[in-house]
């Protein structure tokens, strides 16, 4: 069992199905997201059904068989439609993104043994963002990590290689879109993250990240004005903070082409932030939003802001509330590149909790729902816990805000409100083990997370079929171990 491919351990097959789709495939192949989708479709055809893919620009010609990756208007970036005809796969876009995924989907369906013939469906994304959070540090150790080392930092230099390639893989063939690689406790070095020496190192992730369609995103240090500039505040509503910010964002931005933005937390745990000068969370963000914001980046604030140091014998502070007090009043206040990020529930991923009551009480704020698929709570990977039921419950929770339309889902979709910088986010399970899990079983949820923030239609049990089908194969019977 090659466990390092995880659920793209591509097996032989005898059947003939779909031989003859893969033995061409037509299009522009000058894009980098494409010339990917092309290389996975030949990958998959070679190991899985023996047949060497032959690539041919431009339009099919009549009578043509085999596969046509095909860009058009009235698709959405990543929305894709898979259509079979008379011997030719047509997979539509609106964009490269779109074309990956519906490659992806191809070689599912080799995978899973079914046939192409007569195959007709589109899908389109559920969620606009769908990433993972790496609680990653510097010196190799992951914060609530249950699955080896970082691979992605190492003695505090940023890690490029083979498995850097292999991750992308895995995130982009579950839709996965934007990935967080450091810790959200910023400290020391993973300061230093947004400047030489390390920014270059940072963008050539970036580049690997975007020929699979995945934005790289940085956790931020509020207090880098400070720290990096010599600075004596890092007040959001200082001029000299705010410039400082302006040219430092000009400078990343620069350096690392593919950056997506920042994931942010201040003011919990002993992080500094905006409370610190008398600021709000509202005036520590959007001075942030505004810096990033010519660039194309966006800015996620985390809630998970409660007193860590509360006297267990204070029974009048909750910290159940906290959320809801610290950021329901400033519904409104956020800029439009400024997304707020919620936990799941008030307290802290906790086996049984209620759904966050920020969700459903912001109507005009961006908000991305956050999970935790490292199992902190539910067994650290030692033990077997499927989390996709669990977080289809908490999608499919109705708010009330709203008569329709008032899920968690439909929130963080922007079905509720009209948001577009909105999605799903889950605390990575993944390290350095050949398994990447930790847990062989534990994948599942990796794979789920993917496939479920991508399509919250989907069942648990299809996602489970699904996932086993792709990393176990299908023979009836057989021991795996």
């Amino acid at each position: 069992m090659d466990f390092e491919r995880a659920w793209l351990s591509y097996r032989k097959r005898t059947d003939d199905l779909n031989g003859r789709y893969f033995a061409v495939v037509y299009g522009d192949f000058d894009d980098p997201v494409v010339k990917t989708a092309v290389r996975e479709i030949g990958r998959a055809a070679t190991e899985i059904l023996d047949v060497e893919t032959e690539r041919k620009s431009g339009t099919p010609g009549p009578g043509a068989t085999g596969i046509w990756l095909k860009q058009e208007g009235a698709f959405s970036e990543e929305e894709y439609r898979i259509c079979e005809k008379d011997g030719l796969v047509v997979i539509s876009a609106g964009g490269p993104r779109g074309i990956l995924y519906g490659s992806f989907a191809c070689i599912r369906y080799l995978q899973t043994g079914r046939s192409l013939e007569g195959a007709d469906f589109e899908e389109k994304p559920s969620n606009p963002l769908r990433m993972l959070n790496h609680w990653d540090n510097m010196d190799g150790s992951i914060e609530r990590g249950y699955s080896g080392k970082s691979f992605f930092f190492r003695d505090q230099e940023v890690l490029i290689n083979e498995r850097t390639v292999a991750y992308a893989r895995l995130a982009a063939s579950v839709g996965i879109n934007g990935v967080v690689i450091n810790n959200v406790n910023v400290r020391g070095n993973a300061t230093r993250l947004i400047e030489e020496p390390y920014a270059s190192k940072v963008a050539e992730m970036a580049g690997i990240f975007a020929e699979y369609g995945i934005r790289l995103f940085l956790s931020l240090n509020f207090a880098a004005p400070m720290e990096l500039g010599g600075l004596d505040t890092a007040d959001p509503l200082d001029e000299k903070v705010c410039q400082w910010w302006k040219a430092k964002m000009e400078e990343v931005f620069v350096r690392i082409p593919n950056l997506g933005g920042f994931l942010v937390k201040a003011d919990s745990e002993g992080r500094p932030g905006p409370f610190t000068y008398g600021r709000d969370h509202a005036d520590g963000a959007n001075m942030l939003a505004e810096a990033v914001k010519p660039y194309g980046g966006i800015i996620i604030w985390r809630c998970f802001v409660y007193n860590c140091q509360q006297d267990w014998r204070d029974y009048k502070t909750d910290r159940a509330r906290s959320g809801y007090d610290n950021f329901a009043s400033l519904d409104g206040r956020f800029l439009d590149n400024v997304i707020l990020q919620v936990k799941n529930g008030p307290m802290d991923f906790q086996v049984r909790e209620p759904v966050h009551p920020l969700f459903g009480g912001m109507k005009e704020t961006n908000q991305i729902l956050e999970v935790q698929i490292a199992q902190e709570y539910t067994g650290q990977q030692r033990h077997v816990c499927y989390l996709i039921p669990m977080f289809r419950e908490i999608l499919a929770f109705r708010t009330y805000c709203r008569e329709e339309a008032d899920t968690v889902a439909d929130i963080v979709s922007g079905r509720t409100w009209g948001n577009v910088q909105c999605g799903m986010a889950a605390v990575a399970n993944t390290g350095d083990d050949a398994n990447w899990t930790g847990h062989d079983l534990a994948a599942a949820n990796l794979y789920g997370f993917g496939r479920l923030s991508f399509n919250t239609d989907l069942t648990a049990e299809e996602i489970a079929e699904e996932w086993i089908t792709c990393t176990f194969g299908d023979e009836q019977g057989r021991e795996i171990y």
